[in-house]
């Protein structure tokens, strides 16, 4: 976005609202998923607050695409969640409120352990002690992950074909669920893994209604996919860009990969029931239905350019885990949700939006840029 454009868009985020219903706050809105659930609210004619930093490479586009959507409904307020001050005032008037906001990167985690607990951990408490303020009982839903549960070392598994399969039965056919006890692991792990307590906590403590949804793999569009977050669309990335694609392990680990529009009605089914289900966790997944693993992803992403992949194979990460597919029987028992986009098909709406966003930049890169005093 140009500095002209920011500032415009700047323009639009005083959250001084005069509007007859109160706004949604979206925090890390101009993020992947973020930008899809402010999208969800805007197209039903809802005001949101969009709070975000703007730290993350391409984010910046997420924002230009809401205002461009939906115009002066979108309330940008460009501040970060490490600082309880700047925070505290957007708060005041919001109905309700969605955490995505975070340091994403195990490998990040690794290199920056006290960013990752600042941004993570005390991010989140600001965020939670912001809204207890406000006192307008607004939900805060969560943004938590799989990584709570730490590399799941002690499930054993057998390796079958391209992808690792549990030797349990429960596991094998339903994958992990709740009740499989915390193990943080990594900076990464311990941060977001604190920061998931705090939030189930102050349901309990001080009755802020809270939930807790904890992700598999998101992925679809307006994910600006790197190497260490987001790996499905980074992947295609890769493969349209004809460049070699890293693969940590031996590419048998498998995760049940979940389409953005199934993750954005599973958040707004956890608002909508919000009364009934604070103070949970839930596992958020695609399901065994779309458990796959990391070679057949890059196989079905070559079918899909037509063109074969170069890789690069490296050691396993720190932390990464074997395999982790989400049992999602309790959201579906408590909320009637369910994953239902097929992988296959969610791969082939990323790669028909990847195609055309690049198409729109480089027109954009194209037009001439207007001088101003």
């Amino acid at each position: 976005m140009s500095a002209g454009r920011l500032d415009r868009t700047k323009g639009l985020a005083t959250p001084a609202l005069s509007r007859k219903s109160a706004p949604i706050l979206v925090v890390g809105g101009s993020g992947f998923l973020g930008c899809n659930v402010a999208d969800s609210f805007l197209r039903e004619g809802k005001d949101v607050i969009v709070l975000d930093n703007l730290s993350r490479a391409g984010v910046e586009r997420n924002l230009e695409w809401l205002v461009d959507n939906h115009g002066s409904a979108v309330h940008f307020v460009l501040a970060d969640i490490r600082e309880l001050a700047e925070i505290e005032p957007v708060f005041k008037e919001a109905e309700a409120v969605f955490h995505f906001a975070a340091q994403t990167a195990v490998t990040t985690s690794l290199d920056e352990p006290i960013d990752d607990f600042e941004t993570n951990a005390r991010g989140t408490i600001n965020v939670l002690e912001a809204a207890r303020r406000a006192n307008r009982r607004a939900p805060v839903i969560f943004a938590s992950t799989n990584k709570v549960y730490g590399a799941l070392a002690d499930m054993a598994m057998n390796a079958v074909g391209d992808r690792y399969v549990p030797v349990d039965e429960t596991p094998r056919r339903y994958g992990v669920g709740e009740a499989q006890p915390l193990d943080f692991c990594t900076p990464y792990g311990c941060s977001k893994g604190v920061a998931d307590q705090y939030v189930l906590d102050y349901a309990k403590s001080y009755g802020v209604p809270t939930a807790v949804l904890r992700m598999s793999c998101v992925y679809g569009p307006r994910q600006f996919g790197t190497e260490d977050q987001g790996w499905v669309a980074h992947f295609l990335i890769r493969a349209l860009a004809g460049e070699p694609i890293s693969v940590y392990g031996d590419g048998k680990q498998v995760r049940d990969i979940l389409h953005v529009g199934d993750a954005v009605a599973a958040y707004r089914a956890v608002l909508s029931s919000i009364e009934r289900i604070q103070g949970r966790a839930f596992n958020l997944g695609g399901g065994p239905e779309n458990a796959v693993s990391v070679a057949e992803v890059l196989r079905e992403i070559e079918l899909l350019t037509g063109r074969r992949l170069m890789t690069v194979r490296s050691d396993r990460r720190i932390g990464d885990q074997l395999f982790f597919v989400a049992d999602t029987r309790a959201l579906k028992e408590a909320l009637g949700w369910k994953a239902r986009t097929a992988w296959r098909a969610g791969l082939r709406d990323l790669h028909a939006w990847l195609l055309q966003d690049w198409i729109e930049v480089s027109k954009a890169q194209r037009q001439p840029r207007r001088v101003t005093a």
